[in-house]
């Protein structure tokens, strides 16, 4: 079958705005469509600029907008998609060229809430490794889930105004952290957060939770964080 593709292009060599450009391709329903912008990249136009890696939904690389929500490329099948299927960079983060996009504004935000386990500088360093429950650990499983793709922080409208806030992932990583009983550093966390650029920016429009491909319940975290903060109830 043909594929039709409507790809916004943007190289600030050439280029003073971004444009769109078409292209066919002979793909099946069953394809990705990161296989068919391989395609596009590999037998029509070099030029074309995309991140991509392990091409499993693992690495989170190949976030865009397909038709006008954010997903992984290489998730999405081409049998799903209305032609002619629009891609473009996702949104909230500087065009460095076409698809990629400047990741150091998201990257900010996931360091800010300090997103690693923080021991108690008291504690001795154990014998063996630290004991947690399978209750304990369940009630922070979901969010270990995320693999930084920026599709949530990217589909939000108050970080597409304001990349100061530190966005939803940024929030799910804490909220790994938080959570956890092992850590010591919730307190230090929600003080982060509760900040003018912390969680209590989310608006609730639950965009984030739609555009996670690892199917995240990313606006209940934010809100248990937010609870966290209010009450102190880690």
């Amino acid at each position: 079958m043909d594929v039709k593709l409507k790809l916004l292009r943007f190289n600030p060599e050439t280029d003073t705005e971004a444009h769109f450009e078409e292209y066919t391709v002979e793909a099946e329903p069953m394809d990705r469509l990161l296989d068919v912008l391989h395609k596009v990249k590999w037998y029509q136009d070099g030029t074309l600029a995309m991140r991509r890696s392990c091409a499993h939904a693992i690495c989170g690389s190949d976030a865009m907008v397909i038709n006008g929500e954010n997903a992984l490329a290489c998730k999405v099948l081409v049998k799903d998609l209305a032609q002619p299927i629009t891609v473009e960079p996702i949104r909230g983060l500087p065009v460095i060229k076409d698809f990629v996009v400047d990741m150091e504004p998201f990257f900010a935000g996931y360091k800010a809430v300090k997103p690693w386990l923080i021991t108690d500088p008291h504690e001795h360093e154990p014998a063996r490794e630290r004991i947690q429950s399978p209750e304990e650990r369940a009630v922070f499983d979901d969010t270990t889930k995320c693999i930084l793709c920026a599709a949530c922080t990217t589909s939000c409208p108050i970080f597409w105004s304001d990349e100061g806030y530190v966005g939803p992932a940024a929030i799910v990583n804490a909220h790994r952290f938080i959570f956890d009983s092992r850590d010591s550093g919730a307190r230090e966390r929600l003080e982060i957060l509760s900040q003018a650029d912390g969680a209590f920016k989310c608006r609730t429009a639950f965009n984030c939770t739609a555009a996670c491909p690892r199917g995240i319940k990313v606006t209940k975290a934010i809100q248990e964080v937010k609870r966290a903060a209010l009450f102190g109830t880690v």
